[in-house]
């Protein structure tokens, strides 16, 4: 009784030993194609490597400018009451990130077109597509170093290391240019505010001139009062300006744009309290005209020396060339092509065709087995009809 039921397990044993035998004897049937194919693939890339034009890599690194928050920080102990307006126009929230979009520009991207001929070297027809084709060629970007690297790939050498050297020098013009544009309308708005406060000061020497000051009045003065009583009003001034200017850049939303307005804010209520706790509120006749007359003029006065610094701050920024783009790595034209890497085409190439060869051999088998079977038959014309349905 043992022996009739193990005969199905012996059977099982001998279908996957033939299973196995049939596997190896496909390849034993097909070795050379498994072995010569791929190698002829392999070698056939290998020569087209030889043919391929090679492409060569140049790197350039800098180092973006740093400094804005110190001169931020630098203008704010000088200018006081206008310090936002400098720090809002200089201060730079991630400046790598911005350099790498001011390289990445069309403007600069025109100008090495134009500058390297680069329409006739691409042989295109169309700036734009010349454009993309530099984009192509060129890798951008910022690392957690803080330097920009700047790769350009051409089958030139030297013309690569010439482009990626031009990327910089196309940088610091176009951040000259606008470093100009934006220090002159500064300078413009001030220079506005600075007439108007000459105008001004003017205007209260003039009245403070007209007032007969004699030897009582004199006495009667308390001049520090009155300066700080004027030097308040004139911060006050000062803050509304700034608050003026922030609304052509920020939102009032903004955490910048609601300081300010506490900070105005603050200032109105020290002058108020200013003006209450003033001993000269109760001063009469000539003595009352002077103090006010000379209070409007050391109000004049203190306006008219902080514009006169932000006017002159913004001057000098006009008068500078642009920030200091400082590089690390200058472009060498390489003395090695980066691409086409001939020993890894010619690796890859043979393992991916004795791959698909393998998987097409055992495809092939498995087609025939299946046809020789009156059901598998069945399957491959039904197959073969809806794919002809498909087709049709």
């Amino acid at each position: 009784m043992s022996a009739p039921e193990s005969t199905p397990t012996v059977a099982e044993g001998s279908d996957d030993e033939i299973s196995l035998l049939d596997l190896l004897a496909v390849l034993a049937e097909h070795w050379k194609l498994l072995v010569f194919g791929p190698l002829a693939a392999g070698l056939a890339a290998l020569g087209i490597t030889f043919v391929v034009a090679p492409i060569f890599t140049a790197t350039t690194r800098i180092l973006p400018p740093q400094q804005q928050q110190s001169t931020a920080a630098m203008v704010a102990q000088q200018l006081g009451a206008l310090a936002g307006i400098a720090g809002a126009a200089t201060g730079l929230k991630n400046p790598a990130d911005q350099y790498v979009a001011l390289l990445k520009s069309r403007s600069v991207a025109d100008r090495l077109i134009e500058r390297f001929d680069l329409l006739r070297v691409y042989d295109e027809q169309y700036q734009q597509d010349a454009r993309k084709e530099l984009e192509g060629n060129t890798r951008i970007s910022a690392g957690r170093d803080g330097l920009i690297t700047i790769d350009v790939e051409d089958e030139d050498p030297k013309r690569a290391a010439a482009i990626a050297n031009a990327y910089v020098e196309e940088l610091g013009e176009l951040v000259k240019r606008l470093a100009l544009t934006e220090a002159q309308q500064r300078r413009g708005f001030f220079e506005k505010q600075l007439e108007q406060a000459r105008d001004g000061l003017k205007r209260a020497q003039q009245a403070l001139a007209a007032v007969g000051i004699s030897e009582s009045v004199l006495k009667a003065e308390p001049r520090a009062a009155a300066e700080g009583v004027a030097q308040l009003k004139a911060a006050v001034t000062a803050k509304e300006v700034q608050i003026s200017a922030m609304r052509g850049y920020l939102a009032e939303t903004s955490p910048d744009f609601r300081q300010a307005q506490q900070e105005l804010a603050a200032l109105r209520g020290q002058l108020a309290r200013a003006e209450q706790s003033d001993p000269n509120a109760s001063a009469t006749g000539v003595t009352q005209d002077y103090i006010s007359r000379y209070r409007d003029f050391k109000y004049q006065e203190t306006l008219f020396e902080l514009m006169a610094r932000q006017f002159e701050l913004a001057r000098l920024d006009e008068a500078r060339e642009g920030a200091l783009i400082q590089v690390v790595d200058s472009a060498i034209p390489p003395e090695r092509k980066s691409r086409p890497k001939r020993a890894l085409v010619a690796i890859v190439t043979t393992l991916a065709t004795g791959f698909l060869l393998l998987i097409a051999v055992f495809v092939r088998r498995a087609w025939r087995r299946a046809a020789a079977t009156p059901d598998g038959a069945e399957r491959l014309a039904a197959i073969s009809a809806a794919l002809g349905r498909r087709r049709a």
